[in-house]
């Protein structure tokens, strides 16, 4: 038994070069995780430095650790607030996706609804959400609806502007041969541009997922209002009248950690949906 590490499974020596590029690829998969959290760890350990060595108040800027111990303390507090934000942010790129994707396959089928409505969605999306969020709340009676509207605006347009760019980026000697063997528009939409949209539309959604947290956050803080049911957006204005910034902090955090999660798990559908036929998801050798 061959138990040379320079040789392949069945026992032929492997390239020197080659032998270089695994080691290279092993590498840079380890530094891709150990890196950052080198970073993350370093920054965080500067930070309290700062903060001890200056005798910075808390009230100016809070260290790590009653950031933690904020988080810990006002957890009961930020639970539900927290999960009233991710069921605002969800329910807002839901319907943006279910929106978008209808709207795009509308905008393949006809060209004139496409010349005729997609100005509109670009306005929509130049203009600042935080503008036409207080007419939003002045019109709707529901806070919640409000908050919704608000969110998916923001949304709503990457999803469609990408879906329908894919939708129209099907080859079109594909689409000559699908015609030349008399498929019909439906058979065509099925079989060959949805699937060439795909990646398309999953690049938009990883974008939206971000723009749909950002979006009712946003709204939140637009509309202010608290009690039962807000949002981590009233959390940090609360404790912002009441100078507890490590509350901020913390609400801050669960803010960023949520979003981070959003973008791993659309990241995750992405390569699952993508791994076994497109290039963008192939693992190739470097």
């Amino acid at each position: 038994m061959d138990t040379n590490p320079a040789s392949s499974p069945s026992g032929v020596p492997l390239d020197p070069a080659e032998i270089r590029k695994a080691r290279a690829a092993r590498f840079e998969r380890i530094a891709r995780w150990v890196l950052p959290i080198i970073v993350m760890i370093a920054t965080i350990g500067l930070w309290q430095w700062y903060v001890d060595a200056y005798k910075v108040p808390h009230y100016i800027l809070p260290g790590p650790d009653r950031v933690v111990q904020a988080l810990v303390d006002d957890w009961a507090t930020l639970w539900p607030a927290l999960m009233t934000t991710i069921a605002i942010t969800l329910g807002a790129l839901t319907i943006a996706t279910l929106g978008g994707v209808g709207l795009a396959v509308l905008f393949a089928q006809s060209k004139w609804v496409e010349m005729s409505f997609f100005p509109y969605a670009i306005i929509l999306q130049v203009t600042p959400v935080i503008v036409i969020a207080p007419l939003i709340f002045i019109y709707v009676p529901s806070k919640i609806a409000g908050l919704l509207i608000c969110a998916w605006i923001v949304a709503f347009f990457p999803i469609l502007s990408n879906t329908t760019l894919g939708l129209n980026s099907a080859d079109h000697n594909l689409r000559n041969l699908f015609q030349l063997y008399g498929a019909t528009r439906w058979q065509t939409l099925r079989f060959l541009r949805l699937p060439a949209a795909l990646p398309y539309f999953l690049g938009g959604l990883r974008i939206a997922g971000g723009l749909s947290l950002i979006g009712a956050i946003v709204a939140e803080f637009v509309a202010g209002t608290g009690g039962l049911g807000s949002g981590l957006a009233f959390k940090i204005l609360e404790a912002s009248y009441r100078l507890n910034i490590p509350r901020m902090f913390a609400a801050i955090l669960l803010i960023s950690v949520t979003g981070i999660i959003i973008f791993a798990c659309l990241s995750v559908l992405s390569h699952l949906l993508l791994k076994d036929w497109h290039e963008s998801a192939i693992k190739r050798d470097a």
